[in-house]
């Protein structure tokens, strides 16, 4: 197997592949570590984690609110990447949960942005996942989010957000633009303190960045938001602002069982500032 992985793919040296290899970091997909000296095997799927020398360490960790035979549902907290990306590897929730539960074929039915912190779910094996993609890809799971953002009197509420959500010329953010709308939020205040209220805000569909740039357009952009209306990120290391956006519940009938399930993230956002 080292000889076929140095071969392969030989942008890795070979001592680094054996280094990978014996540090358990290569697996194949019946999730058993992968020797250098074991023999070849064709057609056989591995799996491998890329080393990164600078990968920050996030101090904050997830919690597993459920588990079964096919779903994990995680309560992800502020600034830790769901997938690998970047500068991140290990310290996702992703690779995090698939070596603490021990689930290879671990995998995301859903993202929420790295800013973003609650609750995740994860499908457990690769033939029962499709079922449970289709509650996304049909819109048929109802997902509530908790945002802290300025109060405007004359905004009303409730409301309903349509509009046509495009990636902008910086590749990292979204804006609204004219068109035939892709993308629906539904909005309502749930308290008000000030100059600050929270905010139920609910999902039709899912593009990338929706409920940040819908409320920005209102001239409500969420506390602590590194892209909106500016960009304004904080520096490496500095976890002092985290946005004031929690993904906090989902609901759905499972497609398994017909059971009517509701999962909650006990995290909370504080409205004073």
């Amino acid at each position: 197997m080292l000889d076929f992985l140095a071969h392969r793919l030989p942008a890795v040296t070979r001592s680094e592949w054996l280094d990978r290899m014996l540090a358990g970091d290569v697996v194949d997909e019946r999730g058993e570590a992968v020797a250098p000296e074991r023999a070849f095997e064709g057609s056989l799927r591995l799996f491998y984690y890329r080393t990164l020398p600078t990968e920050p360490v996030l101090p904050f960790a997830e919690t597993v609110l459920y588990q079964d035979d096919h779903l994990v549902v995680a309560d992800k907290p502020h600034f830790m990447p769901v997938t690998p990306s970047g500068r991140y590897l290990h310290n996702t929730l992703l690779v995090r949960l698939k070596r603490q539960l021990g689930l290879p074929d671990l995998s995301p039915l859903h993202r929420i942005d790295r800013d973003t912190a609650g609750l995740v779910l994860l499908s457990v094996q690769p033939h029962t996942r499709g079922p449970y993609q289709a509650l996304f890809r049909d819109r048929h799971i109802t997902k509530h989010y908790d945002a802290i953002a300025p109060w405007r009197a004359d905004v009303a509420f409730p409301r309903d957000h349509i509009s046509r959500l495009e990636e902008s010329a910086q590749f990292f953010r979204m804006h609204e633009v004219p068109g035939e709308p892709n993308s629906h939020t539904h909005m309502q205040v749930l308290e008000v303190e000030g100059d600050w209220a929270r905010y139920r805000l609910s999902p039709v569909t899912g593009k990338r960045h929706q409920l940040r740039v819908h409320m920005a357009a209102l001239g409500l952009p969420l506390r602590n938001d590194p892209f909106y209306p500016v960009v304004n990120d904080a520096a490496e290391g500095d976890y002092s602002r985290p946005l004031q956006l929690l993904a906090r519940s989902l609901a759905f009938v499972d497609p398994l069982t017909n059971e009517q399930r509701m999962f909650e993230s006990p995290q909370r956002l504080s409205i004073e500032n």
